[in-house]
């Protein structure tokens, strides 16, 4: 859907290259509807009940421009519906280390051919030599659906006894309802932008965009938010045309954190 695709994927993958990322969470992962299955997977790690993975699928043409280079990460990806009519759009996440992958269904409906269905994908995977979980989020704005998305996700994590990562677009701009609803819930979330020693930029959009028509201010509606158990050095909007190019109309989020052995002993 982006101009330039290519180019703005090897842009992408120079920037994981240098910045060495342990675990990556993207949204609105396309493949055609039209195209080929692909033969070749790559460390591909497939959650039960997902459709067949493309040729053109962008996670696996990630995955092989940066194995091209050196490096090797696994990945799984979740579909959640089509997109302008020609895309199964979904959400990834790539991890140096294996994945154990499922997708949770949390919108009420479960169609493919409409637009408000939404899958998370939820993947455990080794940080530091124990296993986490890591959730990549693409959820709807606060009066489309939003709170009852949440409530299911909260649900399922909570029934999880190891640290979290949830990342991604959750179309909920910083200190509104539905960012507030994430950090009063039970899983007492905290945001590594306002948990980090050193943060960097406020904005991951900037004025009117697909899904924000009308918009007239920039606004951080992508998040990383984590469990208790994470000590955040820091975090930093990406991709943003300073350090490295723009590549979307949402620009990327980085976060450096580790596992905090005193709140793990707690």
């Amino acid at each position: 859907m982006e101009e330039n695709p290519r180019e703005k994927l090897k842009i992408l993958a120079q920037a994981i290259l240098k910045e060495q990322y342990d675990i990556i969470c993207l949204q609105e992962v396309n493949q055609l509807v039209t195209s080929q299955p692909s033969q070749a997977l790559f460390n591909y790690c497939q959650a039960p009940g997902t459709p067949a993975i493309h040729e053109d699928n962008y996670a696996l043409e990630l995955v092989k421009l940066l194995s091209a280079q050196g490096q090797s990460y696994y990945w799984s990806w979740a579909y959640n519906h089509i997109g302008y009519g020609r895309f199964q759009e979904g959400v990834a996440i790539l991890s140096k280390e294996p994945l154990r992958s499922e997708t949770l269904l949390v919108s009420q409906t479960d169609d493919e051919r409409d637009y408000h269905t939404r899958r998370v994908l939820l993947a455990r995977t080794a940080f530091e030599g124990k296993t986490v979980a890591v959730a990549s989020v693409h959820l709807s704005w606060w009066n489309k659906g939003f709170e009852e998305e949440w409530e299911k996700l909260a649900t399922a994590l909570s029934a999880l006894e190891c640290p979290l990562l949830l990342m991604g677009d959750f179309n909920n701009p910083t200190d509104g309802p539905g960012y507030n609803l994430i950090l009063k819930s039970r899983l007492q979330l905290k945001d590594s932008h306002k948990a980090a020693k050193d943060a960097y930029g406020s904005a991951t959009i900037q004025k009117e965009i697909d899904g924000w028509q009308g918009n007239q201010e920039a606004l951080k509606v992508d998040h990383i938010f984590l469990s208790p158990q994470w000590r955040t050095e820091k975090s930093a909007v990406v991709l943003d045309g300073e350090q490295y190019p723009s590549i979307s109309d949402h620009c990327g989020l980085a976060c450096e954190a580790y596992l905090d052995e005193a709140v793990e002993e707690q």
